[in-house]
């Protein structure tokens, strides 16, 4: 049984329209409320659906930091522990950084049909240009002239030029009289060409992604290169700021570079 309470003061007519407004009003309030728990439903839907995402997302990122990058090996061609470079014709350069080297170069990497440089001076690199047999230009036996005589003691001395010679590789032994020269010596038979006056220079900067250093008459030398004589500004600062100017590292650059001091072109 439902108690409705009447007015006396109205007529049963205007209890009847007053109870129909309160109702409207309780309905229309009912939907309100309907409306509001049916958003906030949707939008702790949506939070729970955010934070699953976020969560996953968090997830597979922690995944990925604790991933070992694996990076390729930077192949190197088996002239790249010596000293070398690629003369304007073509041809692969050679030189030693040490008698061991030498050694190796004339041993097991100097053919016939090469040709060997040597600087006039004690203390230089043996220095073979990969001829193979073909007929080699001017311009690249002074380019492996200057190469020759740039990593000799001439740098370190501060010469500005030095004499260097050129012979063909039957022209090389290690035997003088039947007897073994030491490490690092080699016996020259025969007529030699001769390049006098040879200036020192060689050239640092980029070439196919890896620094490389190369004689300065280069016909063709790479863009930025920086260029060096002997000079007063010592190795490691020189190294500095040949970094600076091609964004390669300090131990990157420092092998390529001569003992002695520079002078920066």
């Amino acid at each position: 049984m439902v108690e409705v309470e009447i007015d006396p003061r109205l007529s049963a007519r205007e209890n009847a329209v007053r109870y129909f407004e309160e109702a409207k009003k309780m309905k229309a309030k009912a939907e309100s409320v309907r409306k509001a728990i049916a958003d906030t439903e949707r939008k702790v839907a949506e939070e729970e659906k955010k934070d699953v995402k976020e969560r996953a997302e968090a997830e597979k990122a922690k995944a990925e930091s604790k991933k070992v990058t694996v990076k390729e090996p930077v192949k190197k061609e088996w002239f790249e522990r010596f000293r070398w470079f690629t003369t304007s014709g073509g041809f692969l350069a050679i030189g030693g950084r040490d008698a061991k080297q030498n050694e190796v170069i004339v041993a097991r990497h100097m053919d016939a049909a090469d040709l060997f440089f040597h600087a006039d001076i004690h203390g230089a690199p043996a220095t073979v240009l990969k001829a193979e047999g073909k007929e080699v230009g001017e311009q690249d036996l002074r380019e492996v002239a200057q190469f020759a005589a740039s990593y000799s003691a001439a740098w370190k001395e501060g010469y500005g030029s030095v004499d260097v010679y050129c012979v063909e590789g039957t022209q090389v032994s290690k035997y003088s009289h039947g007897e073994f020269v030491p490490k690092g010596g080699f016996i020259i038979s025969g007529q030699r060409k001769w390049f006098r006056n040879t200036p020192l220079g060689l050239a640092v900067g980029v070439k196919d992604g890896k620094g490389v250093a190369m004689p300065a008459v280069l016909a063709e030398l790479p863009p930025k290169a920086v260029l060096l004589v002997p000079g007063a500004l010592d190795r490691a600062k020189a190294a500095e700021s040949i970094k600076s100017r091609l964004g390669i590292k300090v131990d990157v650059v420092l092998p390529l570079l001569p003992s002695g001091g520079f002078e920066l072109k």
